[in-house]
């Protein structure tokens, strides 16, 4: 009797166990899969990518505001303080991003020196024609500065890519472009001076009777020229530097967006990030907002907001000290890391870059990311591309789309999960365009340009020689 109440109720365990199971496992497995999906892809309303009338902060940004940062805004948008009368159409916008690119290409590629002999030459004089371009009037980020004593506020582009930080100054000798801030006038300010041809920051550069001589000159033909000056730079009230060196720039052309000048945060020298190493001790951040109808942040030194922050190492070379170099390994698209030779990265190498709006890969690297894109993509309407943007989808009539992830992943370990704001450019609803490009040539290098940093806190550590990524910047 007991051997039967025994197997009975073995039988019973085993029925009860197995009926936890179809019930159980299928509904894991669900959520299992629901989790790799969600993990894989990213559903949005279509209205949250459209750009925007209304200027607004995201929450993650006021909460980490402090004093310490300055507002970073796309200078086209609704929040920037410049109020052109005509924006530049997309069109425009990529063709001056393909001028920048090229620029950053020859600037590794081949020398300036001549050029900006001839510009140094032009001081005083009218000899450099006065020109329309405008690699650096769109796609770029804006924060605003304080020069002089009693300070000046002045809205200037920020770049990674640059190194001296410049302004228009009076009396404009041959030429200014128009800008919406009041030129800086140098005799208003209790300590502006010009940098003698005595002083050691004068060694590599050009001297006149009145001081030492910069000049820049950009891969579109627009330029500046002036004079390598010194003044009290205002980030904050509590972010004084006192005796910064920029440049005045007393001859400028091109189509700046009405921005009074560059804040450059290269690694030479000149440099704000090398000037102010003191202070920050070479570290800054930034996160470039979703979209133009938002705003962002810069910040220097290190802060709370640094804690989640994975860093890859900063790279250098010899002939471009100035530019922020990191190892991309690979890219992941749905989840599914591509087949793409490590080589095919390393040969060419790659930077970070602020003032670039599209990320420039290898034509191999790319091919494989577009082809992944498109098979995950198969079930939207294809719509026409341009000559730099190729993959393009319209997305008329639906509320919401489903994209697949986008990932690189660096050296260290490090994977950039981009936001859903950093995959797609929309041109408009009817077009909108896979936001990656490849080079002509498999020797140039890839570059990461700011619609890919979208939403990430970006650090910057030049002590460490670290680069570093954390989502949910802003």
């Amino acid at each position: 009797m007991a051997s039967l109440l025994t197997t009975f109720f073995s039988h019973y365990l085993l029925l009860f166990l197995l009926l936890i199971f179809a019930i159980v496992l299928p509904s894991r497995c669900a959520n299992a899969t629901q989790k790799e999906f969600l993990s894989s892809y990213h559903t949005v309303d279509v209205r949250s990518l459209l750009p925007s009338d209304a200027c607004s902060s995201s929450k993650a940004l006021l909460e980490g505001s402090d004093e310490q940062r300055l507002n970073l805004v796309h200078q086209h948008g609704p929040c920037s303080p410049l109020h052109r009368k005509k924006n530049l159409s997309h069109e425009q916008i990529l063709s001056n991003d393909q001028s920048r690119v090229d620029w950053l290409h020859q600037r590794i590629s081949s020398s300036t020196s001549k050029q900006q002999d001839k510009l140094l030459d032009s001081l005083g004089s009218a000899t450099i024609p006065a020109r329309s371009g405008n690699s650096l009037s769109t796609g770029n980020y804006i924060v605003s500065i304080g020069i002089g004593t009693p300070k000046r506020d002045f809205s200037v582009v920020f770049d990674t890519g640059s190194d001296v930080t410049w302004i228009q100054c009076k009396p404009c000798v041959s030429h200014c472009y128009p800008q919406q801030d009041p030129l800086f006038d140098p005799l208003q300010s209790s300590t502006y001076a010009n940098i003698s041809c005595k002083s050691p920051y004068c060694s590599q550069r050009r001297c006149s009777g009145s001081g030492c001589l910069y000049s820049v000159q950009y891969g579109d033909g627009s330029y500046t020229v002036g004079f390598y000056a010194q003044d009290t730079l205002t980030l904050t009230p509590s972010n004084v530097i006192p005796n910064f060196r920029f440049g005045c720039g007393e001859n400028n052309s091109g189509l700046f967006g009405l921005a009074a000048g560059l804040l450059g945060l290269g690694r030479a020298m000149t440099s704000l990030v090398s000037q102010s190493y003191q202070m920050y001790g070479g570290v800054f951040s930034y996160c470039i907002p979703p979209s133009a109808s938002s705003m962002g942040y810069l910040s220097f030194g290190s802060s709370s907001a640094m804690t989640n922050v994975k860093y890859t190492p900063m790279l250098a070379k010899p002939n471009t000290p100035s530019f922020y170099y990191l190892n991309l390994v690979a890219i992941s698209v749905g989840g599914q890391q591509l087949s793409i030779p490590p080589s095919v990265f390393s040969t060419a190498g790659t930077i970070i870059d602020s003032g670039t709006v599209i990320t420039r890969l290898p034509p191999d690297a790319y091919s494989a990311l577009r082809t992944a894109f498109k098979q995950n993509m198969a079930g939207y309407k294809s719509a026409p591309g341009g000559s730099l943007l190729d993959t393009c989808y319209d997305f008329t009539g639906n509320k919401s789309i489903t994209i697949p992830t986008v990932e690189l992943h660096f050296d260290g370990s490090v994977t950039a999960k981009m936001d859903a704001s950093g995959i797609l450019y929309f041109i408009s609803i009817s077009q909108a365009c896979l936001a990656f490009a490849g080079n002509n040539d498999t020797n140039r290098m890839a570059i990461l340009g700011n619609t890919q940093q979208r939403t990430f806190n970006v650090v910057y550590d030049v002590s460490k020689k670290m680069i570093g990524f954390s989502p949910g910047g802003c």
